[in-house]
């Protein structure tokens, strides 16, 4: 029998509204059911009917959400803007639609993108700096957030980015597709897929696999009681985990000898040899080789980044260190992400099934959005590149508009210095496709750290990225620049680049995939022409 006061607790229902009048936001169904599988808070049953502790619920909301923008302002500073946190949006909204097409690090999210290209104004936002038809650049598009947004909101854009992949990307998510083509050349290479892996060992292997897998967990890491157990700390994670990862990897060896499996490639020459299962690597190829047959360029475009969104989440890791590699994996192991024993992956089929559906629906509804307006993607060195000229090979008809009207200003994310390494986040895109890599013309790469030389470099670079975009900009500008500047480089960069920064925007970041999750913040930079001031 329950063990708690009865009006303390609540139905699922009860705990949504309970929930979303202490937060004064919504919260859903999926919000409640998160904290009952992850063991945040109890599932309480009684007669097959769920309820939650209230006592719980408010213990869990007043240790993170309710504290947060104090703590947050406590660590960073009383200038924080919680208004540009967009702490009220669910996942679903700032992933929305093509903007989830491929993971890429580093990406803003859409929203921030749109209150700085609409027409609105706030306490914050004082004036309207694009209007519609205007047109925007973005010099660092990466994976095109800017492109979409302002196709969203009517305005031409034009993207510039040196690594050929983000280019693909950002290109794919703005472009018009023939959809029932599309349709039927993914059922049909998905109808080829299905035959060619009908009769395969692994396919057999991997669910006689699952099923011991579900045997084993289900008796030693039942949900949601052991994560429930973990949150308590009545559990030694670690040591638990390791036993019982050595427990189960005798049946999974016995398994791989019984199916005749072979695990590991016989070359390591670049990334797709060394982070791929053998088997997952045939599959690869099988659908690859489908793909180079198609003619309907967009339709391949768009197919080819299917797959790399595939093969990107069938990587030879753990799950918690698919974003952050650390070394291949080829045995069942314990996930410190899902709280079991988990597998590597011996067929893409899923996956590609999964991403298929998901990106025709991601298309649909942009469609729904989607204005006459021009956007594109550019390759080349933004310190460099002649932006008309480039422009008018690409899409002629945009660049006599570009010509005629004149670029209205710079929305965009800058890398961060010693941060990332852009091209290497792709590597398997490279090797399959194989694009030609830039990596030493990036700006501020992981690679290159963050000492004193690096930061010089990058200083160096975002200067000569404006110096030469500004030539293709009206004459009163509005530039706004999206960076963590925890070396305070960007007075530097606005001074030497004869501009004047007119607003500081400071934001916190919230909702990052990293496992650290602590205080963090970053600026948004306006900068004007120095001329305005007369300097």
């Amino acid at each position: 029998m329950l063990n708690e006061r009865v009006e303390h607790l609540l139905s699922m229902n009860e705990a949504i509204v309970w929930a979303s009048r202490y937060l004064s936001r919504e919260v859903t169904k999926s919000n409640i059911a998160y904290l009952l599988q992850y063991g945040k808070v109890r599932k309480i049953t009684d007669n097959g009917a769920i309820f939650v502790s209230q006592y719980e619920l408010k213990k869990y909301y007043d240790s993170f959400h309710g504290k947060r923008e104090i703590q947050w302002k406590d660590k960073l500073g009383q200038d924080l803007n919680w208004h540009l946190s967009f702490d009220h949006l669910r996942e679903k909204d700032t992933t929305k639609h093509v903007h989830r097409l491929h993971p890429y690090k580093g990406k803003f999210i859409p929203q921030l993108v749109e209150y700085f290209l609409d027409n609105h104004t706030d306490k914050f936002k004082k004036e309207v700096y694009f209007k519609k038809g205007d047109i925007v650049l973005d010099p660092f598009c990466g994976s095109g957030t800017a492109l979409v947004q302002a196709n969203e909101l009517g305005l031409h854009a034009i993207g510039i980015d040196i690594s050929p992949f983000n280019v693909l990307i950002s290109n794919v998510k703005i472009a018009k597709y023939d959809l029932p083509e599309l349709r039927r050349v993914i059922y049909n290479i998905t109808e080829d897929f299905k035959s060619y892996i009908a009769n395969s060992n692994s396919i057999a292997f991997e669910n006689k696999l699952l099923e011991e897998l579900a045997i084993f967990n289900n008796k030693y890491f039942p949900t949601p009681d052991f994560k429930f157990r973990l949150n308590r700390k009545e559990i030694n994670e670690k040591k638990y985990g390791k036993e019982k990862e050595k427990e189960f990897l005798p049946i999974y060896n016995r398994l791989v000898n019984e199916y005749k499996i072979k695990l590991k490639q016989d070359k390591t020459d670049n990334f797709l040899d060394i982070w791929y299962l053998y088997p997952v690597r045939q599959e690869i190829n099988y659908i690859f080789e489908k793909i180079k047959k198609i003619e309907n360029i967009n339709v391949k475009k768009i197919l080819a980044i299917i797959l790399s969104r595939t093969i990107r989440s069938c990587r030879a890791t753990t799950h918690s260190d698919l974003a952050t590699l650390k070394e291949p994996v080829f045995t069942t192991y314990y996930c410190t992400k899902h709280k079991k024993i988990c597998k590597p992956l011996f067929s893409i089929y899923k996956w590609w099934d999964k991403y298929t559906k998901d990106t025709i629906q991601r298309i649909l509804e942009f469609n729904l959005y989607r204005t006459d307006s021009y956007q594109i993607c550019l390759t080349g060195d933004s310190r460099t590149i002649n932006i008309l000229r480039e422009l008018e090979k690409k899409n002629p008809i945009f660049a006599e508009l570009a010509k005629k009207q004149v670029i209205r200003g710079i929305l965009t994310s800058p890398p961060y210095v010693g941060l990332i390494n852009y091209h290497e986040q792709h590597a398997y895109a490279y090797d399959l496709f194989g694009f030609s890599r830039s990596d030493k013309l990036e700006i501020g790469p992981l690679f290159r750290g963050s000492g004193v030389e690096a930061r010089e470099s990058y200083v160096q670079g975002i200067i000569d990225v404006l110096n030469n975009c500004k030539k293709f900009l009206v004459d009163d500008f509005d530039i706004f620049l999206i960076a963590n500047d925890k070396y305070n480089l960007y007075p530097t960069i606005a001074e030497k680049s004869r501009m004047q920064i007119v607003n500081r925007y400071k934001r916190p970041v919230l909702n990052r995939t990293e496992r650290d999750k602590g205080a963090y913040s970053e600026i948004i930079f306006h900068l004007k022409s120095s001329r305005r001031f007369g300097i």
